[in-house]
């Protein structure tokens, strides 16, 4: 369950990506004190105050690295973590994304001296950014207790979402089969980057009526402690903590709606 392909010894601490990597996490939502008190009471994350020429968005922080972003909900509807895939050309992306048959929702645009990020859609309406990075690379520790550790599209038509993505970002993929259940892992230059769940078949429980998503995971060192601690602070559990081949995983949302997974991942070999 790790890949963050950049550094070749297995640390938590990044401070570069690979274009066509997932490197960063946020989410817009419509009360962000009570969204920011809930992941710091969940994941000991660390908050400053919020800049007003930041628009109110918050950079939390874990053992002093950057881990996630939490700002005012922009659109209507139930608040969502979004997945951000580091590229080297924002504009250029954007164009491949088009070419390709998916949206641009939001056209590249200047984040101050941070980076230069667009806001796009996949063949199947899921929502994901890109991120050039500048001053700010991305998630700057992973892997760790309260970090991210996983990205995983969800959906319906995985065929599509393999041309998609492999147009875009020249993701590669490899399919996998643990307890008899299908499962794809994305690959960039031999690398694992993130995975593919499809929304079919009788290994997903989840509603139907739930749209394609890029699920946030993130790691734990107790998925059972961590899904508890959840509902103490008025989350939601959606999954119960349960073992699969990669470790022990739940799902679950914060007071807000917002979805997201928790995993104590098993040691690495």
């Amino acid at each position: 369950m790790r890949y963050r392909p950049t550094q070749e010894e297995a640390t938590p601490e990044i401070d570069s990506y690979e274009p066509g990597t997932p490197s960063w996490v946020d989410m817009g939502t419509p009360d962000v004190q009570a969204a920011v008190a809930f992941y710091m009471g969940l994941f000991g994350w660390e908050a400053p105050e919020a800049d007003e020429a930041t628009g109110g968005y918050v950079l939390l922080t874990l053992q002093g690295r950057a881990v996630a972003g939490i700002g005012p909900q922009q659109d209507p509807g139930m608040p969502y973590w979004t997945t951000y895939i580091s590229v080297s050309d924002a504009d250029a992306t954007a164009g491949f994304v088009e070419a390709a048959g998916g949206q641009v929702l939001l056209p590249p645009m200047d984040v101050m001296t941070f980076g230069r990020m667009a806001v796009c859609a996949d063949t199947e309406g899921t929502p994901f950014s890109i991120w050039q990075p500048k001053d700010h690379p991305g998630a700057g520790i992973v892997n760790e207790h309260g970090a991210l550790i996983w990205n995983e599209l969800t959906c319906r038509n995985p065929d599509a979402a393999r041309v998609f993505y492999g147009t875009v970002f020249g993701w590669t993929t490899e399919d996998i089969d643990p307890d008899g259940n299908p499962y794809t892992q994305w690959q960039l230059n031999g690398h694992t980057i993130g995975g593919m769940m499809p929304m079919v078949g009788d290994s997903w429980p989840g509603p139907e009526e739930l749209p394609s998503h890029w699920m946030v995971y993130f790691a734990v060192d107790d998925t059972d402690a961590a899904a508890a601690r959840c509902t103490d602070l008025g989350g939601s559990m959606h999954v119960e903590p349960t073992d699969i081949p990669p470790g022990r995983f739940a799902v679950l949302s914060d007071p807000q709606g917002a979805h997201f997974s928790v995993i104590k991942p098993v040691p690495m070999d």
